[in-house]
């Protein structure tokens, strides 16, 4: 029998070789895998987005580090991004864990205290799930549900030539935040009489271990009229994204090192670490900001926003997806962020 390892498919390959075995049938069926959620016709004038994800135990969180009601908090964030980079809103919410027999009662009320925050914080609801066993740690599945205008979904594969790349807030930051806890617990697994040093790091430490979905963009962009051509969520690292919205799109792009968005705390804590700071925001992962894509005659109604920087624009070439540094050299943009069947935190 042939024995082929998940490392050599990678995530998406393995999602892309599942993927060719259906064939969705229902005409109900708009969308299945394949983008951030999945679109269910409604019959109104709504679609039904609905999304999932799993936070797995040693893989994608350390509880000595991560406290349970940050947690449960980003449990439902990062889930809520993906019906925000449909261009949807958010509804409900259900929540599934396997829990091992060293978790007491109260720890659990801290976990899902931190899911009750996330629900009021996006106005979702809480309603239903399942809890097992598990004899490998904590598990957290949780599946988002929301609703958007059949005129104003985003799929990955809309974007066209000469439209403008947008990206919101900042990148880096949670990859950062995600190296100083680890080196907190080095340091404290060698000297237990430590204290910590993260007083001057809360917005890099915030990042990690309780990002914020951009539902508020899905908002601003509705005010201002503007339907994104293209839309996906930054969980794997800005390079990542951008060759899915191409690959998907039939398109190049070139993004200008310049305008890729760094906040200064990154910027000064990379430098601490000797990490290339445009190296973090391409590869590093969960920021849980958007990427999206505009056309040329959309960009004056958004170009004054605070929360969105144009980082550079889509080619007909869908074999050139570029970097132009400041110098002006060109560098083909390759994936080399988070990988979950081959990564592990470190």
């Amino acid at each position: 029998m042939i024995r082929t390892e998940l490392a050599t498919l990678g995530e998406f390959g393995l999602i892309e070789r599942i993927n060719q075995q259906f064939t969705p049938v229902l005409p109900q069926t708009i969308k299945g895998i394949g983008d951030d959620a999945a679109v269910i016709d409604t019959a109104t004038d709504e679609y039904l987005l609905v999304s999932t994800d799993m936070l797995v135990e040693g893989v994608h969180f350390d509880l000595s580090y991560v406290p349970l009601k940050h947690l449960g908090y980003k449990a439902i964030a990062v889930n809520v991004s993906d019906i925000a980079a449909m261009n949807g809103i958010p509804r409900q919410v259900t929540v599934s864990i396997g829990l091992s027999n060293r978790f007491f009662v109260e720890a659990i009320d801290e976990l899902y205290a931190g899911i009750q925050a996330a629900c009021e914080a996006y106005k979702v609801d809480l309603v239903g799930g399942d809890t097992t066993s598990s004899r490998s740690g904590l598990l957290i599945s949780v599946t988002a549900v929301g609703v958007v205008d059949k005129t104003k979904i985003s799929y990955r594969n809309g974007a066209q030539p000469n439209d403008i790349i947008c990206i919101t807030g900042d990148l880096g930051a949670a990859y950062m935040g995600l190296q100083l806890l680890e080196r907190e617990k080095r340091e404290f697994l060698e000297n237990p009489e430590m204290q910590p040093q993260l007083e001057d790091k809360s917005y890099l430490v915030g990042r990690q271990l309780k990002p914020e979905a951009r539902t508020d963009i899905v908002y601003e962009l509705l005010e201002a009229g503007v339907v994104p051509t293209s839309m996906i969520d930054i969980s794997d690292g800005l390079a990542s994204e951008i060759l899915h919205l191409c690959n998907q799109s039939g398109t190049g792009a070139q993004v200008f090192e310049e305008n890729v968005p760094i906040a200064d705390d990154t910027f000064l804590t990379a430098d601490e670490f000797k990490i290339s700071p445009l190296t973090i925001a391409l590869n590093g992962g969960e920021d849980y900001e958007l990427l999206f894509t505009i056309k040329q005659s959309d960009y004056e109604k958004i170009k004054n926003s605070p929360h969105i920087s144009f980082a550079g624009f889509m080619t007909n070439d869908p074999k050139n997806v570029e970097l132009v540094t400041k110098g002006g050299s060109r560098f083909p943009i390759k994936a080399q962020g988070w990988q979950h069947l081959t990564n592990h935190p470190s």
